[in-house]
């Protein structure tokens, strides 16, 4: 199954902690800079431990965007 069809769903982002976007297919795409399993950018990724809830749902908000533009 290619990365793009198994980008991960959105969860329900109230539950807490939020969860990550991960789907273990990582590999960064030169051109856009972001993670081709999840559409993460590698700062996203390597703060990911560090952001609290808030910050978390904000990356969650800009992927619904980046896979759209994917499309």
């Amino acid at each position: 199954m290619q990365a793009e069809n198994r980008v991960p769903a959105v969860p329900d982002l109230a539950e807490s902690p939020v969860p990550s976007p991960c789907i273990s297919v990582c590999k960064m795409d030169a051109p856009t800079g972001w993670c081709e399993g999840c559409l993460r950018t590698i700062d996203e990724i390597a703060g990911w431990s560090r952001m609290g809830d808030a910050e978390r749902r904000a990356v969650w908000s800009v992927l619904a965007l980046r896979r759209a533009q994917r499309r």
